[in-house]
């Protein structure tokens, strides 16, 4: 179990939103905290603190003015912390290289790979024939419906029919290094985490899995750990003080440490 940091961008701006509410209608989203900081700032904390595999996610759409000042942030931050941090948002396989001769270590994809509310299998095919599957995560941010857990894409707003099951993830490991998983009705409201979700990740453990979304106190940390068996890493934004929430820092990289050495 790992901490896995977070660094969202929003109209230029580091943030944190509440998951679900970001449109592209008028660049809008609820957000919870929005950071004087620049991108490289929270970079070099983690950089610091020796935390790899963290995410930067470019929350605006490509090809969209934002977008590109989205991307002038996570070039700051990747110049400051090169190979230590993945990215995702607007990824193709044109696209993909540009992110990791920046710096980044994996480059993050979810809509590209989706047609028709399914996995494209030639996409999918296409963006690892561009930067190897060793620098592939695959976001598998899902929304529960009729009491299962299904992938969104478009920012959060649109239901495949993909589920979210050991099947899933067993299909698509082959295709990726990682998986980065929002619980997206619970991201950014720091009440609770998906204990359904954390649990299912638990019970698979073929490659790094990294949970987000609802880490509101110390305990669901510990939560995390016993659901998830240990193999589960997890993000935290919101909930933290570097982001205006209640959770100190310092001491989430010392309990994830310890949790780590158990």
């Amino acid at each position: 179990m790992q901490f896995r940091p977070c660094i969202d961008i929003h109209n230029g701006k580091v943030k944190q939103i509440v998951g679900g509410t970001l449109s592209d209608a008028g660049n809008q989203a609820k957000e919870n905290y929005v950071a004087r900081q620049d991108a490289s700032f929270f970079a070099g904390l983690y950089k610091k603190a020796g935390l790899s595999g963290g995410h930067i996610i470019l929350l605006n759409k490509a090809g969209t003015p934002y977008y590109d000042e989205d991307v002038r942030q996570a070039k700051k931050a990747l110049s400051e912390y090169p190979g230590g941090l993945q990215l995702g948002g607007g990824i193709t396989p044109e696209n993909a290289g540009r992110f990791l001769d920046m710096g980044a270590s994996h480059v993050i994809v979810t809509s590209y790979v989706f047609r028709d509310g399914i996995v494209d299998y030639d996409r999918l095919g296409a963006l690892v024939k561009a930067v190897g599957r060793e620098h592939l995560v695959l976001d598998l941010s899902c929304r529960k419906r009729d009491g299962r857990y299904y992938i969104v894409t478009d920012r959060w707003q649109r239901f495949t029919r993909e589920e979210v099951s050991p099947v899933t993830l067993e299909r698509l490991q082959e295709y990726a290094d990682e998986f980065l998983i929002h619980a997206v009705d619970v991201e950014g409201k720091a009440e609770g985490v998906e204990q359904e979700l954390v649990s299912l990740l638990g019970e698979y453990g073929s490659i790094p899995v990294t949970y987000a979304g609802g880490v509101g106190a110390y305990d669901d940390i510990e939560i995390i750990r016993r659901l998830g068996k240990g193999r589960v890493n997890v993000t935290i934004g919101s909930a933290l003080d570097l982001f205006g929430g209640a959770l100190e820092y310092d001491r989430v990289v010392s309990m994830m440490r310890e949790a780590a050495g158990a």
